[in-house]
């Protein structure tokens, strides 16, 4: 790859260095652009059966359909023919971390892995571009029943082939929006994850994604089915290197959370900022069960983020917790939905969003409460903090209700770091830099509590750079 066509952050520098010395032929890639014979080239190198070839056209005829969206962040400067949509590294996925290739291995090192790995998770997978490059899972859950395996070894599993084909792209059809449709067509990599009736997994499993070539898209699928009254922590983390040429991300997760079970998905993106984040989220809750969101996100030029949950059941539960974190050049346009369809049934947003040097950071949400949800709870609390006069920072709230026999309610704070705050702090010595980390980090708190430590540890340092302008 020649010099003049990257553009590597100071900061993060030695993440990428080795980029300058890779080859082509590390790696097959597909050509840029999107048509029949790309799609038909991803299905030939993937081996997909016949079910799923034929999903992927007929999700290409959709995405060639429908509009682009009429909502969030312009983004019609996002060209489709200049994206790379498969792009694999040529190695075998690894079971053995020490069997990852070395350069791989390298750049996953930096990010933290093999520490999350011995921070005593209970399973971790590794992708890498468009291909998982590492998983494992230690014996103890495995054990109890537990499948955590990479998206197309379920796939192509007797044994979970069913499932997959029954579950994939239920809660997010091709038909519901135009990168949905892109995902359908081209969707590589990902997580499936099954938790059997009553199993309580007690430590977290982990996936990370890393995009890591310039121009290509990442389009991961994760499917987690929490059955019957089981239990489960899942923990995703995100990030790529920065070029000066945009890179694409339209992954798709589906979370099915059966009767009295309960889900937490965490998550931290730190996509660069060439970054196209156009990531679609979406859970189902059955009679009892409980969903938990806990997101941060600190990347990406542009990012179209709302996890959805829709509460299908008697007394099903859903509390989204996020914080989004605006810079110069980006617009984050971020949020929750939540769909109320059954008695009984409550849910909580509570989000959090900073922006400064001119950032644009936007809360979109969406609250729907059906005629048959009596008796239902719907709490909405944004807060946002403007460092700048430059920044700006938007709530567009959105809620429908069809019944009278509920209870909801709205409340949005605007605001900029206090004057005398930072006057007290640096009156005990404190620099004003450091004054102002300070205070946004323990605006932050609330979501960073959420987080295990070595990942609220990570948003924190994210925060702190943010502040100084090194991200």
């Amino acid at each position: 790859m020649a010099e003049d066509k990257t553009q590597v952050n100071d900061i993060d520098r030695s993440l990428y260095d080795f980029k300058y010395e890779e080859k082509e032929e590390d790696f097959y890639k597909v050509r840029q652009g999107l048509d029949k014979s790309i799609v038909e080239r991803i299905s030939e190198e993937k081996n997909d059966p016949q079910w799923m070839k034929e999903f992927r056209l007929k999700s290409l005829e959709l995405f060639n359909s429908i509009n682009e969206p009429d909502w969030g962040p312009y983004i019609k400067d996002l060209d489709i023919g200049k994206i790379v949509t498969y792009v694999k590294p040529k190695t075998e996925m690894a079971a053995k971390w020490e069997d990852v290739p070395a350069d791989i291995k390298d750049t996953f090192e930096k990010l933290g892995i093999p520490e999350a790995e011995r921070a005593s998770l209970a399973g971790v997978g590794a992708q890498y571009d468009s291909e998982v490059v590492y998983h494992n899972v230690i014996d103890e859950v495995a054990k109890q029943g537990v499948i955590y395996t990479d998206f197309e070894s379920a796939l192509k599993s007797p044994e979970w082939g069913p499932m997959v084909q029954e579950y994939f792209m239920h809660l997010v059809p091709p038909s519901d929006h135009k990168f949905a449709a892109l995902h359908g067509a081209v969707w590589s990599g990902g997580s499936f994850v099954y938790v059997p009736k009553n199993v309580k997994v007690s430590i977290p499993l982990q996936s990370y994604f890393r995009l890591n070539a310039a121009g290509a898209g990442q389009f991961e699928h994760t499917l987690i089915i929490v059955d019957e009254g089981a239990d489960l922590h899942f923990i995703e983390g995100c990030s790529a290197p920065k070029y000066n040429v945009a890179n694409l991300h339209a992954g798709c997760v589906e979370l099915f959370v059966k009767k009295n079970a309960k889900l937490r998905y965490s998550t931290i993106e730190n996509w660069s900022k060439n970054m196209y984040n156009l990531n679609t989220k979406r859970a189902l809750v059955e009679e009892g069960g409980v969903m938990e969101w806990v997101s941060g996100s600190f990347g990406s030029h542009i990012s179209y983020l709302y996890p959805m949950t829709i509460l299908n059941g008697d007394h099903a539960k859903c509390e989204f917790t996020g914080i989004t974190f605006a810079g110069e050049g980006q617009n984050l346009d971020t949020g929750a939905k939540m769909v109320h369809n059954a008695p009984y049934t409550s849910s909580v947003i509570n989000t959090k969003s900073i922006s400064k040097s001119g950032g644009i950071s936007t809360y979109r949400s969406s609250v729907v409460v059906n005629k048959k949800a009596k008796h239902s709870k719907a709490s909405v609390s944004c807060q946002s903090l403007m460092l700048d006069s430059k920044s700006r920072s938007d709530t567009i709230p959105a809620m429908n209700i069809f019944t009278d026999d509920c209870d909801v309610g709205h409340e949005a704070k605007i605001g900029r770091i206090s004057d005398k705050a930072i006057f007290y702090l640096m009156s005990r010595g404190i620099s004003e830099e450091d004054a102002k980390a300070m205070i946004v980090s323990g605006f932050a708190n609330p979501v960073s509590k959420e987080l295990p430590l070595e990942y609220a540890v990570e948003m924190n340092n994210l925060i702190r750079l943010e502040m100084k302008g090194s991200l």
